[in-house]
């Protein structure tokens, strides 16, 4: 068969097997994070994130007509995208390996013959499938998330260079350049990762067409490529926009033309630009200036997908991240201004001063039929900067953890050594090494790890000295316990130094590849300090370029053994060998953390957060996860359209205020009477509080028509001279009219007795920003018309200091004018008894927690702990206020549906010693029992091994885990004596008194 015939049957055999794996262990429905967002978007075409993902949607609608009209298999479809695009990479990278192999095996004796073939088809189906079953990407093979497409665009155009490089002297070949250009415009509209590849490409171009090869040739090279980097990102990917921006500007503002006519003459000049260039290219015979704007229009072409955000922004679907219809708009949606900058070569300190600020350019928004002057962009001036700051966020949790992982005392400023010691063991180390790491070494589990490099949870092993190392039940029973024995890492170093000394261009080459997609990006972002997640995905790219690597130590292995044995039977054995310890072991090792065919947690979360609100109710949330995975819920299979979804982080953007004001599903509009102008970009951005003496609490509406009045005589003046509004007073107060109470049956009659005449509360902040005013405004003005909830995960600076007035009704508090309890510590466990047992004995569902093969760490780390509190405060309100037996019943339903054995943090084990605290109380010792036993199987797993540590390596015991666990231990002593559980009793004591003994230094006991 010819060799041609193979390459390609076996780069389609490695994507069926890929596309088999995906698709076998693919997430049903919705995952958490940004996936939520990206399969509402593409399911109604509607506008996601900065900055923006205009072909992944598209793409993605494309897939979710699979579904034939069943709306709940629209996930199942776009996720399947995701796993036909990895497959899809993992083809693409069998041929990139298989084209490197043949330079590697090119030219050698004439003997090793037909044996060629067999060892560049194994070096392909090594590195390949090796890759497939790399944590990371396997990770996003299987939901909706832009780095799958991403991904096989780094493959699309690192197979397309070689292809260029096997034919560049035949006649034609640059089309393959062509080509390449238009699949890098294509991936702007997918991520940006795709661009990272430029400076290899180049550098494959130089090498080929360059016959006097030099280092001065080779590093001008080099820098041409980060000139040409820079152009696509900065050039036609933002000042494209950016000049157009002002093209409009100049014919709505001076010309008195409509929105968008300056953008729209702009793009025709520029396209007559480039034509009149090709034109003069090919009159003059200019090759490579022909080559080049072929190459920019194809890029163009490829960008031009970007034509769907303003075009769908206009159309104001539910989902409108920014509202980019304009130019200004759609220029500050591309450059993510919404996020701010991180500092990159120059910039200061954490505990630098500023001394001056600097107005910059204009800032403009659009009006009704111009543009207006929102403001100037300010830079500041610091008393002390760095070159290359690395250290550099002011927050208040960031500046205290630069200070504990580097040890720079309190009032002790930076210095230079320690800003290049946090990028080398935090930014570089923890937060690239470790995930480059848990692909090709192996790792302990999929908990977080960001804040130490010593804790097992998120870190990664070999498995090689785990056996001594007493390692708890809970991490090697775990299915993200896969230790790879370091096996891939290995394989790739030898690939990497046999290529290195054999091809060093080609080595070269993949090292940038694998440089400008790792470290690159670790530099470029600059990252300021611990993140909301794991950042792994975001170097798919590097681990890409280690498996050629990895596929190239076939063909170093064969040429040892083949000093031994025929060439023929070396490259047999070779590639089996290495597919058996490398792509096999992987498949093996990491197949039970990546199966999520079972799970249905990020659906049903979202399912119960939506079901916990009454009909038409105003839900206000905060983060991703409590966000997108409802707005998929909502906007895709329907549920609970009624109720209006609110996130906090995006009501501070008055897009979004305005986008509340108008109706959406089967939601009316948010009663926010505050008119545009109002609250629009640059007025009341912030309010800050001026205490004016006030005493008492003074009347919601009243606060809020003070601070959005426009006369100066209720205004003050800041040090610019400039009229603002101030906040007076942080007393607030409603006036609670029962007959609107009544009317919009907001409390049951049984609660009407503890109906307040007034609410009082201390608002918590000193100042007001726009997402606090709209608030504020909701509130002043809703008139009890409409139930107002926040999720349970909010945080609680985001309840405006309302936590007297919260009740849970099972995965929401709602806002209730009830008398405050002051006897409670804890003023948001209090629990609204009957509706939230409706809600969760009746309404609930339970994402197949305790029959799913595999839970990531968002249902482990985040909503099991929720979903036990939401257990807990039930039973324990339902018992304290004379249900027992409906308490009780509570505590069965959990059992039922919640897994035993599930903690994540030792904390749990407290909250469920309550729980069986309780089923003693209730007279229900087998539950208390089995409770009990479930709670001590894991402190007992946990003191064994925490007990070693403390014997071999005290500094990482983790005292504080010690303390809880024997407080628990202690509590299940006391409370299976009172409930006359006498063995189990015995058992708990012999224990708590072996490890109070053996524990006594950590617990301060003699």
């Amino acid at each position: 068969m010819q060799y041609n015939k193979i390459n390609n049957l076996l780069g389609w055999l490695c994507f069926f097997i890929a596309a088999a794996t995906y698709m076998l262990t693919l997430e049903p429905s919705v995952s958490f994070w940004d996936c939520g967002e990206f399969i509402s978007c593409a399911y109604r075409l509607q506008v996601s994130h900065q900055p923006g993902y205009p072909l992944f949607a598209m793409l993605g609608k494309v897939f979710s007509l699979l579904s034939m009209g069943d709306n709940t298999k629209v996930p199942y479809f776009t996720n399947s995208m995701a796993a036909l695009a990895s497959a899809a990479t993992v083809m693409f990278l069998f041929w990139t390996i298989t084209a490197l192999a043949k330079k590697l095996v090119a030219g050698r004796e004439k003997e090793f013959g037909n044996a060629q073939t067999i060892v560049i088809m194994g070096s392909g189906l090594v590195g390949a499938l090796a890759f497939t079953y790399t944590d990371t990407f396997w990770f996003s093979a299987v939901e909706t998330i832009v780095f799958t497409l991403s991904s096989l665009c780094i493959a699309i155009v690192f197979w397309a260079i070689l292809k260029w490089d096997a034919h560049a002297d035949e006649p034609g070949a640059d089309k393959w350049i062509v080509f390449i250009a238009y699949v890098i415009g294509l991936s702007i509209g997918i991520h940006l990762l795709n661009l990272l590849t430029i400076p290899a490409l180049a550098l494959v171009y130089y090498f080929r067409r360059y016959k006097n090869i030099t280092w001065k040739s080779g590093l001008i090279a080099f820098l041409i490529s980060i000139v040409i980097l820079g152009l696509v990102q900065y050039g036609i990917r933002g000042y494209t926009i950016k000049f157009a921006a002002y093209f409009d500007l100049f014919f709505v503002n001076s010309l008195g033309l409509g929105f968008g006519s300056g953008a729209i003459v702009f793009f025709l000049l520029l396209i007559a630009a480039i034509v009149g260039g090709l034109v003069y290219s090919k009159r003059k015979n200019k090759p490579v200036l022909n080559l080049a704007l072929l190459c920019v229009a194809f890029i163009y072409f490829g960008y031009g997908s970007f034509a769907y955000i303003p075009i769908r922004a206009t159309a104001n679907p539910d989902l409108n991240n920014s509202h980019p219809d304009n130019a200004f708009t759609m220029y500050g949606y591309l450059n993510r201004i919404q996020y701010g900058e991180n500092p990159l070569l120059v910039g200061p300190y954490f505990d630098a001063q500023i001394t001056d600020q600097v107005e910059g350019s204009n800032i403009y928004r659009k009006g009704d039929k111009k543009y207006e002057l929102a403001g100037k962009s300010l830079s500041y001036k610091y008393d002390h900067t760095t070159i290359f700051p690395r250290m550099y966020s002011t927050d208040a949790s960031d500046v205290q953890f630069y200070r504990g992982w580097g040890q720079i005392p309190e009032g002790q400023a930076p210095n230079f050594a320690d800003n290049i010691k946090w990028m080398a063991s935090w930014q570089v180390y923890q937060m690239y090494f470790r995930y480059f790491l848990w692909n090709f070494v192996g790792r302990y589990n999929d908990a977080d790890g960001q804040q130490s490099t010593e804790s097992i949870d998120g870190n990664w092993t070999s498995g090689i000295l785990d056996g001594g190392r007493h390692l708890p039940k809970n991490v090697v029973n775990n299915p993200s316990y896969t230790p790879l024995y370091a096996i891939p890492f290995i394989l790739g170093v030898i690939g990497l130094i046999y290529q290195a000394e054999r091809r060093k261009r080609d080595a070269l080459i993949i090292g940038l590849l694998w440089f400008f997609t790792g470290l690159a990006v670790v530099f470029y972002v600059n990252q300021p300090s611990v993140q909301p997640r794991e950042r792994d995905y975001s170097y798919v790219g590097s681990f890409y370029a280690f498996a050629i690597w990895i596929g190239l130590s076939v063909v170093a292995l064969t040429d040892v053994l083949r000093r031994k044995v025929n060439a023929r039977t070396a490259a047999y054995v070779v590639t089996a060998v290495c597919l058996l310890i490398a792509p096999v072991l992987m498949a093996k090792q990491e197949w039970r953390g990546h199966d999520r065919s079972t799970k249905m947690v990020a659906h049903d979360m979202a399912y119960n957060y939506l079901i916990s609100c009454p009909p038409n109710a105003i839900l206000f949330t905060y983060g991703d996860n409590d966000t997108y995975s409802l707005w998929y819920d909502q906007e895709v299979e329907g549920i609970r359209p009624d109720v209006r979804i609110v996130n906090l982080s995006l009501f501070s953007g008055s897009w979004y205020i305005r986008q509340m004001q108008r109706p959406m599903n089967a939601s009316a509009p948010l009663p926010i009477t505050m008119p545009y102008d109002k609250y629009k970009d640059g007025v009341r951005d912030v309010i800050y509080y001026n205490d004016g003496g006030i005493k008492d609490p003074v009347e919601l509406k009243d606060i809020f028509n003070f601070i959005t009045s426009d006369d100066r005589s209720m205004q003050g003046q800041n040090q610019g001279g400039e009229y603002v509004n101030y906040l007076p007073t942080k007393n607030f107060k409603i006036t609670v009219n029962p007959a609107d109470v009544v009317k919009n049956h907001v409390v049951s009659v049984e609660q009407m007795k503890q109906l307040t005449p007034v609410m009082e509360w201390k608002y918590n902040s000193n100042y007001v920003t726009k997402d606090d005013l709209a608030l504020i405004d909701i509130l002043a003005h809703n008139d009890w018309k409409r139930p107002i909830c926040f999720t349970t995960t909010i945080g609680t600076s985001n309840l405006v200091g309302l936590q007297p007035y919260l009740y849970k009704e099972g995965f929401t508090y709602r806002l209730l004018p009830l008398k405050q309890d002051t006897s409670r510590h804890d003023q948001l466990s209090k629990v609204n008894d009957s509706v939230m047992y409706d809600n969760v004995m009746n309404k609930f569902k339970f994402g197949r927690y305790k029959t799913a093969r595999y839970l990531d760490p968002e249902s482990t780390g985040m909503f099991f702990p929720v979903m036990m509190t939401t257990f807990l405060d039930l039973a324990t309100s339902l018992n304290q206020d004379g249900h027992p037996d409906m308490a009780l019943k509570v505590l069965h339903r959990y059992d039922n549906e919640m897994p035993g054995g599930l903690y994540p943090f030792i904390d749990i084990a407290a909250r469920k010693m309550f729980m069986a605290q309780m089923a003693y109380e209730l007279n229900d010792s087998q539950l208390g029992n089995k409770f009990t036993e479930d709670i001590n199987q894991y402190l007992m797993d946990q003191f064994g091994y925490f007990y070693h540590l403390l014997q071999t390596d005290s500094r990482r015991m983790p005292a504080r885990d010690v303390q809880i666990g024997m407080e628990v231990l202690t509590g299940l002593v006391k409370y299976t004596d009172k409930a006359h559980q006498k063995a189990l009793n015995q058992k708990l004591s012999a224990e708590l008194k072996e490890y109070s003994a053996k524990f006594a230094p950590v617990i301060g006991q003699p």
